[in-house]
């Protein structure tokens, strides 16, 4: 969804109706606005894409925090939340697990994941964003904001023994049918699981 009321046509509609425009016309600045923003849109799309493949690949369970966009897009951070696109990654994640018979996980948005403690449980106050670290006030242990929340996530969702360093196996998966090869005689090839 763009940001402001112009509508965003794709990236080669969009050059076609660039190159029609009259050099140093303000219709030709705001249709090079137009190819500008279509192309941003589609790297954004395609960096979705690589990144929930890769992460939906490599792990057998993924747990996602579910947010209150609408509420995030009330504060000044509102450009930068519409530009990350978060529900357009989560619905690329579900659909791509159900695909490799992955597991994903949703957890609520009222989980205090940044306020707790993932060492000791205990339920500091809430802090403002630009406090990165801080320290408990139970066991004073020093926290990094971001690695905690994701401790705390990874426990509401289930997955704490593989996020604590558990030796876990992954299981071979399958390989897709666009995956896997064929000889020259038609027949499938046999595809190895490397390591095994």
């Amino acid at each position: 969804m763009p940001l402001s009321g112009l509508s965003c046509p794709p990236p080669k509609r969009a050059q076609r109706d660039l190159s029609r425009k009259a050099n140093g016309s303000r219709n030709r600045d705001k249709a090079r606005v137009k190819v500008a923003r279509a192309h941003a849109r589609v790297a954004r799309r395609d960096f979705h894409h690589r990144l929930s493949t890769r992460l939906i690949r490599e792990n057998q369970a993924v747990a996602v925090e579910t947010l209150a966009v609408n509420g995030l897009a009330r504060t000044r951070l509102a450009a930068s939340v519409h530009d990350a696109g978060w529900s357009a990654f989560v619905h690329m994640l579900e659909y791509k697990a159900a695909r490799y018979g992955r597991r994903l996980v949703r957890i609520g948005r009222f989980e205090p994941t940044s306020r707790v403690c993932s060492v000791c449980g205990v339920k500091d106050g809430p802090k403002p964003l630009h406090v990165r670290e801080w320290a408990c006030s139970g066991c004073g242990a020093v926290l990094d904001r971001d690695i905690n929340a994701a401790v705390n996530v990874a426990t509401a969702a289930g997955l704490a023994a593989s996020a604590r360093g558990a030796q876990v196996r992954p299981e071979p998966v399958r390989a897709q049918r666009d995956e896997a090869g064929t000889r020259r005689s038609g027949r499938p090839a046999a595809v190895g699981i490397p390591g095994s």
